[in-house]
């Protein structure tokens, strides 16, 4: 199965594609989508959208895994982050693609087993079950592959069409 994960930013939005069998998991693609500071909150967005589309459309995941908004500093932060979660989720909607969506501490507790886990930590982890042999560039990237190891963990190992194991959203 082939799952796109993708870590929501206003800044930098993450991403990492992988192919798994429930058990294994072997690295795509993966990297980080910026858009200049000089535009607009908009016209980023549809970067961020665009971006993602075409990411898509070249990589055809079967599945996209999004990390769930859990904690902003403040309120204008977590508006910014729920558009830029919407523009990836609509992205996988137009490509015809079924969205799941895990918290961090979902994620870390998939990936290190232990939910608090630091960023560094989850960052290793996703090394060492991708055998990469170097850590992903940014936080951004280790967390995209991260959420979507944490899918691949989350779906029924028997059954490559199956629905994740707990309901998602």
């Amino acid at each position: 199965m082939r799952i796109f994960g993708i870590d929501p930013g206003s800044h930098r939005t993450g991403y990492g594609c992988i192919d798994t069998n429930g058990s294994q998991h072997r690295l795509i693609v993966c990297g980080v989508l910026t858009a200049p500071s000089r535009i607009t909150f908009p016209e980023k967005l549809l970067a961020i959208h665009d971006e993602l589309a075409v990411l898509l459309h070249r990589h055809r995941p079967e599945t996209v895994a999004i990390e769930d908004l859990f904690f902003a500093r403040n309120a204008r932060s977590a508006l910014k982050l729920g558009h830029v979660r919407g523009v990836a989720m609509l992205a996988a909607s137009e490509a015809g693609l079924p969205v799941a969506e895990y918290s961090p501490t979902e994620v870390k507790r998939a990936v290190v087993g232990y939910g608090r886990a630091e960023k560094k930590q989850v960052q290793s982890m996703v090394m060492l079950l991708l055998g990469l042999a170097t850590p992903p560039s940014r936080f951004d990237v280790s967390d995209a592959l991260a959420v979507a190891i944490c899918h691949a963990h989350s779906i029924r190992p028997a059954d490559s069409d199956a629905e994740p194991a707990v309901s998602r959203r």
